[in-house]
């Protein structure tokens, strides 16, 4: 069975690839979508998930190149945009990276911003998905990633952490007629993951870590601790990313 993490971060410093490679390996990880960290302290991070706000730090998009490039294929690149500054940017290198994320409780945009919908539309260009975490704020619910969602039909969508508090079961409720948006389950309670799996199909939710503040190894225990059937639990635990990335199922490392 292959394992793909959907959502891992890579933070500046010397240590990347090779700390999140011995991460992945040690937790039998084949691949992960990685996407640049560290942004900004985690206590701000904290508050602006409950109070809203932005950074205006631009994220390492290049050095996260450069480390997939030294994974031999396990760490596939997502860009993380700030609305306000990298349209440009991501217009210009989209088909270098496999996805796209856009954070309201980062960069403090609104999904109704045409912004975010010129990111979206380049993504739909490359084929791209989009992992967006929802959070408290006005524009930036899950019922605004719904109306995103229906403007852009032909783009996968992806609820990461299955919203910010690790039990918004109202938010999966919304989201479940969405059929274009999946949810990723890194952070949420074991009772969110299993309502997930149980109101959108397995078919419609993905593994992920968010490493590096979360050990993989807990992510994975949840995903046990699920008792899911063996079709969809190689679903959750790789194919539907594989899927969605347009990787192939049976790729293991060389």
């Amino acid at each position: 069975m292959t394992v793909v993490d959907f959502h891992a971060r890579l933070v500046p410093g010397d240590g990347e690839p090779g700390r999140l490679l011995a991460v992945m390996d040690a937790a039998g990880i084949d691949r992960a979508a990685v996407c640049a960290g560290g942004l900004l302290p985690l206590d701000r991070l904290a508050a602006q998930l409950n109070d809203g706000g932005r950074t205006e730090t631009t994220a390492d998009n290049e050095g996260v190149l450069r480390a997939c490039e030294r994974s031999r294929g396990r760490l596939l690149p997502f860009f993380f945009a700030d609305p306000v500054q990298d349209v440009a940017a991501y217009g210009k290198r989209a088909f270098d990276f496999r996805g796209l994320e856009i954070s309201p409780a980062v960069h403090g945009a609104r999904l109704d911003d045409e912004r975010v919908a010129d990111l979206v539309a380049i993504a739909g260009s490359a084929g791209h998905p989009v992992y967006v975490v929802t959070v408290a704020q006005a524009g930036a619910r899950p019922a605004d990633l719904v109306t995103l969602a229906a403007r852009f039909p032909a783009v996968t969508f992806v609820w990461g952490h299955c919203g910010h508090t690790g039990l918004d079961i109202a938010g999966l409720n919304a989201l479940k007629n969405s059929h274009n948006v999946l949810a990723e389950l890194s952070g949420s309670l074991t009772v969110t993951a299993r309502l997930a799996v149980s109101r959108l199909g397995a078919g419609r939710v993905l593994f992920g870590t968010e490493y590096p503040l979360q050990q993989p190894e807990v992510e994975l225990c949840k995903i046990d601790a699920l008792g899911l059937g063996p079709a969809a639990r190689a679903a959750v635990l790789g194919a539907n990313a594989c899927r969605v990335l347009a990787e192939e199922t049976s790729w293991k490392q060389s």
